[in-house]
């Protein structure tokens, strides 16, 4: 499997009516770099973290550093950024280069896994009759106690997504976040259910970048991340 895509996955929008993608992208072609936070602590791996503000960890640390240098060759006109510490540490060598200050918005933040926060990938099966693999579904049903839902956790960050396109109509804007928050997005832009966007690898430190243009959205690069991958 490739770690990311070279080719462009162009989607035309069958309805480009007020207050969809299409229409708010006719300012221009503005570019939105999707890029998830490098590697938390090793006592987090293999579960879900979901609200608990975890740290990076020494490779983590080592990820976002790959991932500072790439960034130094790009320009950005805008930053935006979730609060939490994971996401906060990996933006930390990145805004050290005199990139525009970061926008932190809360709403940019993990999806809340309720009763599965810091529950092991393996103990599902049994506690819950359910695979990890099958958690973008389980949100989409609201299945997962205490949890947020896809519903619930696209009414939060579609309006951060809303803003960004407003108001920065045909520019280059870098999002810091997580990887379920990447696959809602995706979802939105894309206009598929969040279930489909399992589909796609979304690594630590990973970059995806998505073109908005009239009416149509292109997926320019997905899964790319400076620490392992070469262009």
């Amino acid at each position: 499997m490739k770690h990311f895509e070279s080719r462009e996955l162009d989607v035309k929008l069958a309805d480009p009516s007020p207050g969809g993608i299409g229409r708010r992208s006719r300012t221009g072609h503005t570019c939105l770099w999707l890029i998830r936070h490098a590697e938390v602590e090793a006592r987090y791996q293999g579960l879900f973290g979901g609200r608990v503000d975890i740290g990076l960890s020494p490779r983590g640390h080592e990820q976002a550093a790959a991932l500072a240098a790439y960034l130094r060759q790009k320009s950005f006109h805008a930053i935006y950024a979730s609060p939490m510490k994971r996401v906060q540490q990996t933006l930390g060598p990145v805004i050290v280069n005199c990139a525009p200050k970061p926008v932190v918005l809360a709403d940019l933040r993990e999806v809340d896994m309720g009763d599965w926060t810091e529950l092991r990938f393996e103990e599902l099966p049994e506690k819950f009759g359910v695979s990890a693999e099958e958690w973008l579904t389980q949100l989409e049903q609201a299945a997962i106690p205490n949890a947020e839902s896809a519903a619930t956790l696209r009414a939060r960050v579609e309006p951060c997504l809303d803003r960004i396109i407003r108001d920065h109509g045909g520019q280059h804007v870098a999002i810091f976040c997580h990887g379920g928050v990447i696959r809602m997005l995706l979802a939105i832009l894309l206009e598929v259910p969040l279930s489909r966007t399992g589909a796609f690898e979304i690594d630590y430190a990973s970059i995806t970048q998505v073109l908005l243009r009239p009416a149509r959205v292109r997926v320019q690069l997905l899964n790319f991340a400076p620490w392992r991958d070469s262009l």
